[in-house]
C-alpha cells in the first residue's frame, strides 16, 4: 500500500499548554500551519501553531 500525502500534526496554543491534533496535506501545504481556534482553558480564541 502506498503512503499518502496526509500527515498528522500537533498544534500548540501560543498562550496556554493546550494541544490539538489535526491532519494536513504535505503536498499542498508545505509551510507550517497557524489556525485560530477556541482554547477551552482560556475560554477565548487564540492562535495555534504547528509544532514537531
Amino acid at each position: 500500500m502506498a503512503k499518502g500525502a496526509r500527515d498528522y500534526v500537533k498544534l500548540k496554543s501560543t498562550e496556554s499548554p493546550e494541544q490539538y491534533w489535526t491532519v494536513k496535506n504535505k503536498r499542498n501545504t508545505t509551510q507550517r500551519l497557524e489556525l485560530k481556534k477556541y482554547d477551552k482553558r482560556l475560554k477565548k480564541h487564540v492562535i495555534f501553531k504547528e509544532s514537531k
